[in-house]
């Protein structure tokens, strides 16, 4: 690999992402207890990974990440989280724009940020896989923009949860 592409940061966090989907994906074989712990481990890495991501390569083309998690394994995913998580999958979700305008709390559930994450972090596995090291680039700069705009507060919201389960059960 072409290191001034890419750098030891976007290398670390493509294993990451890698990590963290295979332990997604296997949640069904997991335990509650031990499947939490994985996460609150993973989940506080992938945050700082993204954070630092850094690109040294610029190409006019826009960044993309190709969609290729169909609808059914994401809901395959989402699903045996549920099942796991049972009763705690559901939580408060304070961080809500629509909270300021509620009467009632506002639910979110852990299994779907989760699967939500794992549907970008997907897409972008799939995406550098056997590629070059500029298609490479361009989809990190996509995963970086997706991070900022959305999935870097998901994962923040669902790790709070999970902390709470971790260290409240």
């Amino acid at each position: 690999m072409d290191r001034q592409i890419l750098n030891t940061n976007a290398i670390a966090f493509i294993g990451l992402c890698n990590e963290y989907c295979t332990t997604l994906e296997n949640a069904r074989e997991s335990e509650r207890e031990t499947f939490t712990e994985s996460m609150l481990k993973l989940l506080p890495r992938l945050y700082i990974s993204a954070t630092d991501l850094t690109v040294n390569f610029i190409e006019d083309d826009e960044p993309y990440i190709d969609n290729v998690l169909d609808e059914d394994y994401y809901e395959s995913v989402r699903r045996g989280i549920e099942t796991l998580m049972g009763e705690h999958d559901i939580y408060l979700e304070v961080f809500e724009e629509d909270m300021k305008y509620s009467d009632t709390p506002v639910s979110a559930s852990i299994s779907e940020g989760l699967t939500d994450i794992f549907q970008t972090l997907y897409n972008f596995l799939n995406t550098v896989r056997d590629t070059t090291d500029e298609i490479t680039a361009m989809a990190l700069l996509a995963v970086r923009e997706d991070f900022r705009g959305y999935w870097s507060a998901t994962l923040c919201n669902v790790l709070r949860a999970l902390n709470h389960l971790a260290y409240t059960e």
